[in-house]
């Protein structure tokens, strides 16, 4: 993924190509319905399926410009903490789909649709699990109060350059802009928020109050929320009123942390929840990743926020790793995860590190050995997936294809599974496989051409189930393309 530099030429025609999910993997599995969606809508109000179809688009066109923090453990924790989350929030039966963002750049977002962004300097900002939670049910109150298509209601066909503009905004900002890419947004969509400034402070007071909701019946303490956006004043006001990118697009007044102070403060906590070793292991990944030339740095700020020593050692032992010291890396894991045996993420840590020694037998045994534990667990099952490419490249095909159908959002799932299909022989999906990553991370064009591609290798090869599925892909594609013209 590159930075960009002009986020402008990302027009509101970009996010017109509505994808669904993709099909299955299955290779005798006919397809689904893929009917073309309708962007516009005949009432004076998106529908939550447009909104859906519109926050798909609006991710592919992200991930293809910004720098996508690939951690398939700190992704697995932030999707189940969103799930913990999301039933308190209103939006039952919501999917939601996470993107995790390698910026240091203090920010989360939210995206019609269920799209939840987040970046790995939130995690470096928040010292404690509640803090982190208070932020994502912020925008997850957000995403149930319909505030963007609330917002859109009286100017409907504002909405596609409203989310282009706003694309625009938060791939400068993941890139290091910051007030650019604020200033951006708010520049090509100026008479729009001038109208909506009043209601849009309405809609801040109403996101904290579902989230303090959502976040005392989750067993988190409300105050954090309090906590978490004083702390972010303090921040801007140190850096001599440059605030952090998350106050810029949500703007935290006296009279809004009064009224969440009152509010919190009235709240009981249900089942309240222990401090989470698992929130400071996960904070210890993203730290490393915002420090990766200088580790040191990373374990100079876990320390300073008070994480647990079993954090500490964490750490430690991932730069022993990064170091090519594996033995020791290995034994401190081994070692906590003995003394944490309910953490699925230190064993598949153990698993990361012997394959990215080059230790493939050893990530392949220790995986099968998590997934007799707790079958499905997906940054493990990636992970033998990937370790098997090494060894059975057949074994990791079936591996991958059942964690495609799973995580059919997931881009390097289908990085993983073409490369498996090449080379256990199966020639034709793996052109499939490239071609769906294409979709996913929004370039339709390369994705088409793909699908010719794998058209003709189907029919050399005689593979009919392969040729069925790729035509009715192709069909699907190039409906997509059509929609994104008409814009």
């Amino acid at each position: 993924m590159h930075r960009t530099t002009s986020c402008l030429a990302v027009g509101a025609l970009s996010l017109a190509l509505a994808l669904p999910a993709t099909g299955q993997w299955i290779d005798n599995r006919s397809s689904g319905d893929y009917g073309l969606p309708s962007l516009t809508s005949s009432g004076s109000q998106a529908v939550s399926g447009e909104e859906v179809r519109l926050g798909r688009a609006w991710l592919r066109q992200f991930r293809a410009r910004a720098p996508g923090w690939d951690d398939p453990i700190a992704q697995e924790y932030v999707e189940s903490l969103v799930a913990r989350l999301l039933p308190h929030s209103g939006l039952v039966g919501t999917t939601t789909v996470v993107t995790l963002v390698e910026s240091r750049m203090l920010n989360a977002f939210a995206v019609p649709g269920g799209v939840i962004g987040v970046n790995a300097g939130l995690f470096a900002f928040a010292d404690e699990e509640a803090a982190l939670a208070s932020v994502l049910a912020h925008e997850l109150g957000h995403l149930s109060q319909r505030h963007h298509a609330r917002g859109q209601a009286r100017a409907e066909q504002t909405q596609i350059p409203a989310m282009a503009a706003m694309l625009a905004g938060m791939l400068i900002a993941a890139g290091g802009g910051g007030d650019a890419g604020i200033g951006v947004a708010m520049g090509s969509q100026a008479a729009f928020i001038q109208d909506q400034l009043a209601y849009s402070r309405r809609f801040e007071q109403e996101a904290d109050r579902i989230g303090l909701q959502a976040m005392a019946r989750a067993g988190y303490d409300p105050q954090a929320m309090v906590r978490m956006f004083r702390a972010m004043q303090r921040m801007a006001s140190l850096q001599g009123g440059n605030p952090p990118e998350f106050l810029l697009t949500h703007p935290v007044t006296e009279s809004r942390l009064s009224d969440a102070q009152d509010r919190a403060s009235q709240l009981g906590i249900d089942s309240p929840r222990d401090p989470s070793l698992q929130y400071a292991l996960v904070r210890a990944r993203a730290l490393l990743a915002i420090h990766s030339r200088d580790p040191r740095q990373a374990a100079t700020r876990l320390a300073q926020g008070g994480a647990p020593e079993d954090a500490r050692r964490y750490l430690a032992a991932l730069i022993d790793a990064e170091r090519g010291e594996t033995d020791a890396a290995l034994r401190e894991i081994d070692a906590l995860a003995r003394a944490h045996p309910d953490l699925a993420m230190l064993p598949a840590s153990a698993a990361e590190v012997a394959f990215e020694a080059g230790r493939y037998d050893d990530a392949i045994e220790r995986s099968r050995r998590q997934l007799r534990l707790m079958p499905g667990h997906v940054p493990t099952s990636r992970l033998l997936g990937e370790a098997l490419l090494q060894r059975d490249p057949d074994e990791a095909w079936r591996v991958l294809r059942d964690l495609s159908e799973r995580r059919p959002e997931d881009p390097q799932v289908f990085t993983l599974l073409a490369e498996a299909a090449g080379r256990s022989d199966r020639e034709a999906w793996g052109h499939l496989a490239r071609a769906e990553q294409m979709q996913l991370t929004g370039r339709i064009d390369s994705a088409i051409r793909q699908l010719g591609v794998a058209k003709g290798v189907a029919e050399r090869e005689g593979d009919t189930t392969a040729a069925s599925r790729i035509e009715q892909r192709r069909k699907d594609f190039l409906g997509y393309r059509e929609t994104l013209e008409k814009f």
